[in-house]
């Protein structure tokens, strides 16, 4: 089972003058999205190509660089090694985990004109951050001001863009209605750090995370990213935040590792993570969803649409399988944690209130606004075609002209309804061993409706005998016991406390046989 990734937090107030920590507070908020967490290993790259010297040269050689650019980068490059030779201990572990990362990269082979802008960009902001700034604690948030993106720190990592968060804070000022400078800032500053990829652009986490290898990306951020790309295009009209949007796309068509698209027999799936494609973190393709929708809705791009239908088919086939009855699931192996089951009760709440107001309007006949003319029979993605042999995006744009919510509201609105009931219903717990062994390690053996701390107290008359404690997802699990040799009869009371703080609580009698 993979490590849990993701915790639901709400960014805090940039800081206004230099390099400064962003501090993170618990909850949800429509304004800012969580940052990927996880398990972070160091690299021990193994060289197969070209180093960085000689990648850069290749490049300049080739014409894909200028000259200016060449130098620039060569230069951040030679100074981060130089840096590196004067630190020692955390700061010289993070600073050199970043320029092995750069050296992977090339290795690989991955060393592209494209990546320059943001690799480059994240070597200077390391050097500068371990030369002069202070130590940071896991999973900090950091930012330079003026600039808009955030940055958040994963020890053996260094400091790296957080895209998700990055993007959250794009949406902020968005819906913020007063932030219009800050939003221009924000856009201007992604679009050019995009990378080639998937037959359009994405940006990308670079460095290595859970067993994913440099460069990678998430169907999450690129979701999220899509969506800031196409609200930003909605209030200022600029025709690159259209074109960025439209290119942002490829990534939802592809196949992994190079896209997020997860081909199944209702539709697609878009995976969270490009090198986990068997990956199924429902929060993370909820909201890729939401953000088809609203590119969709603002550009009416059939392409778009397309893409919106084939992943609403298969989402309106997995949400239900992760809803227990008592809480949500986070992927196909284990239940939520509090942030993220707010997290995904949040994205089906939006995606809930979209398709309440009816699907994306029907394609114009032409392209959008600014855009390339897309081909004539643009390719249907695989289960894009709904039942009775009509397709989805007609039946779709047969329900938007009737002004009728999809079918799947009721499957989006009512799981968000159940998954926030959730957060306020205590946990259902009994007592289900009856009979134990003396003298061995038992396991005392319970219902339990949701994922829970549950605590065991076993008393002998007025006396504890054992107490034991553990999180436990629901389902009949066990706590242990080391019951007595010589046996007797026990009273047990189990106290289960949720995610969400509400407890219930059961008592029973175990008669233990002497051992």
């Amino acid at each position: 089972m993979r490590a849990k990734r993701l915790a639901a937090l709400v960014l805090g107030m940039l800081a206004v003058g230099g390099a400064a920590a962003i501090p993170a507070l618990a909850g949800t908020s429509a304004n800012a999205l969580p940052p990927i967490r996880g398990h972070v290993r160091a690299r021990s790259a193994k060289r197969h190509g070209p180093d960085v010297t000689a990648a850069l040269r290749t490049l300049l050689s080739s014409g894909a660089i200028s000259e200016a650019t060449y130098r620039q980068d060569y230069a951040a490059y030679l100074s981060a090694k130089r840096s590196l030779g004067r630190l020692s201990g955390t700061r010289r572990t993070e600073l050199g985990a970043v320029i092995a990362n750069v050296h992977a990269i090339a290795a690989a082979g991955e060393l592209t004109a494209s990546r320059l802008g943001a690799l480059f960009l994240t070597l200077e902001r390391n050097r500068h951050w371990w030369t002069s700034e202070p130590l940071l604690s896991s999973g900090e948030r950091v930012s330079f001001p003026p600039s808009k993106l955030v940055w958040e720190y994963y020890p053996g990592q260094g400091i790296e863009i957080q895209w998700l968060a990055t993007f959250g804070e794009g949406n902020g000022f968005f819906l913020s209605g007063h932030e219009n400078g800050n939003l221009r800032q924000l856009v201007s500053e992604v679009i050019p750090l995009a990378s080639s990829r998937a037959g359009g652009i994405v940006w990308e986490y670079l460095f290595e995370f859970d067993g994913g290898s440099p460069p990678w990306t998430s169907g999450l951020s690129q979701g999220t990213g899509l969506e800031v790309l196409a609200r930003a295009y909605s209030r200022f009209k600029e025709p690159a935040d259209l074109a960025a949007a439209q290119q942002a796309l490829g990534v939802f068509e592809t196949a992994p590792p190079q896209g997020v698209n997860v081909r199944t027999p209702a539709g697609s799936l878009y995976a969270e993570y490009t090198y986990a494609p068997s990956d199924r973190i429902l929060n993370g393709f909820i909201q890729a969803l939401v953000g088809l929708y609203e590119y969709t809705s603002i550009t009416q791009d059939p392409l778009g649409l397309q893409l919106f239908e084939a992943g609403d088919a298969e989402a309106r086939v997995e949400v239900p399988l992760y809803d227990t009855g008592g809480w949500s699931l986070y992927d196909q192996f284990g239940e939520s944690n509090l942030n993220y089951h707010e997290l995904v009760t949040e994205f089906l709440q939006h995606l809930c209130e979209r398709s309440r107001k009816g699907e994306p309007a029907p394609p114009p006949a032409g392209p959008p606004p600014g855009s390339a003319a897309p081909p004539s029979q643009p390719a249907t993605p695989a289960g894009s075609q709904g039942t009775g042999g009509t397709s989805a995006t007609s039946a779709s744009a047969h329900l938007a002209q009737a002004g009728m919510p999809i079918a799947a509201d009721q499957i989006y609105c009512t799981t968000a309804q159940r998954f926030s009931a959730d957060l306020t219903t205590p946990p259902a717990i009994a007592l289900l061993s009856r009979k134990l062994r003396g003298g061995t390690r038992a396991g005392v053996q319970m219902s339990l409706s949701k994922i829970s701390s549950v605590q065991l107290v076993v008393r002998s008359g007025s006396r504890v005998v054992w107490r034991n404690s553990a999180t436990v997802e629901h389902g009949k699990p066990r706590l242990l016991w080391l019951t007595p040799a010589k046996g007797g009869t026990f009273s047990v009371t189990l106290t289960a406390t949720d995610m969400a703080g509400n407890f219930a609580t059961a008592s029973g009698t175990i008669v233990v046989t002497r051992h």
